[in-house]
């Protein structure tokens, strides 16, 4: 699973709701390393396109996974992001190591009204970057997600180094946010140098058949594959970003996704999006249930992609 979006009136804010593809903004982003920008010169650079392979007939086999079957978060595959900065959102919380905990094979990521550094709530942040990170390959966790306006939660992936320069350049990839004032609604995103929100141009799709987001568990999943996303809801595909649908031949500012990416968990509190209707604190404190988190990759994509 962003950022500097005001919303000035409630009616723009009903507005926004109902046209997530076109306004809605990407969570908030870690800082991440630079890297050398690959020659993206030339007529034969088609980013995303030019793969030859039966969709249909693709296996895919498990390459990581988190059943959260221990007592604590295992810091082997995830790291805290401990911070007060609010995201670039204007977000309230501020991102402790303290506010998970796993219970009988569920993670919880819990959101408090609580004073602590300056902000009036806490809330965490979890990564996977440097314990895991890959390119390409299904991406899902099972996720009963928090009720409370003001709430922001999400599960998406930022990359690894910043090969085509800072955010938006170098990509990402929303898999879920949903907002406390519209808990119902499932939202998928991406955002590219040429299509984000700051520009008003960000390509998402939005899932609003769900009656019990908060009380029941689904399953939000991307297919990332090297010419297309697929976002999933329940196994149902609700949207496909394709860069060869804007561009006869594209180049990494609509296609950065060619390189390793981390996944994220978070709670976020306020902000301009989970905020944008208020933030009630009474309703505090609420948590997101993760009962897994898996990776899938294909042996055919590898293999295509390496040019075996």
């Amino acid at each position: 699973m962003m950022k500097k979006v005001f919303l000035f009136t409630s009616i723009f804010t009903f507005m926004f709701v109902l046209s997530a593809c076109e306004q809605t903004p990407d969570n908030d982003r870690p800082t991440i390393p630079s890297g050398p920008v690959p020659d993206t010169t030339g007529d034969t650079f088609c980013a995303g396109q030019g793969y030859s392979y039966d969709y249909d007939s693709l296996v895919y086999d498990l390459v990581w996974n988190d059943e959260f079957d221990g007592d604590t978060l295992d810091l082997t595959k995830w790291t805290y992001e401990i911070n007060g900065n609010g995201g670039g959102n204007q977000e309230l919380q501020y991102y402790t190591n303290s506010n998970t905990s796993i219970t009988d094979g569920i993670l919880s990521i819990t959101a408090k009204n609580e004073t602590y550094e300056g902000r009036e709530y806490t809330s965490s942040r979890i990564v996977t970057r440097n314990n895991g990170e890959w390119t390409y390959g299904i991406f899902e966790a099972r996720i009963k997600l928090p009720g409370g306006l003001g709430t922001w939660p999400a599960f998406w992936m930022m990359p690894t180094i910043s090969r085509y320069g800072g955010w938006p350049d170098s990509g990402e990839i929303d898999i879920m946010e949903q907002v406390g004032y519209a808990e119902n609604i499932i939202h998928g995103t991406i955002h590219t140098e040429a299509f984000n929100h700051t520009l008003g141009t960000q390509k998402g799709g939005t899932y609003y058949n769900l009656t019990d987001a908060v009380s029941e568990f689904h399953v939000y999943k991307v297919e990332w594959l090297p010419d297309r996303l697929r976002f999933f809801v329940d196994d149902i595909n609700y949207f496909t970003y394709r860069p060869n649908a804007y561009s006869q031949c594209a180049t990494s500012e609509e296609w950065p996704f060619d390189a390793d990416f981390f996944l994220i968990l978070n709670v976020a509190v306020g902000g301009t999006w989970g905020g944008a209707q208020g933030v009630d604190p009474l309703a505090f404190p609420v948590s997101m249930e993760v009962d897994y988190v898996r990776v899938y990759q294909s042996e055919t994509i590898t293999n295509i992609v390496q040019g075996e």
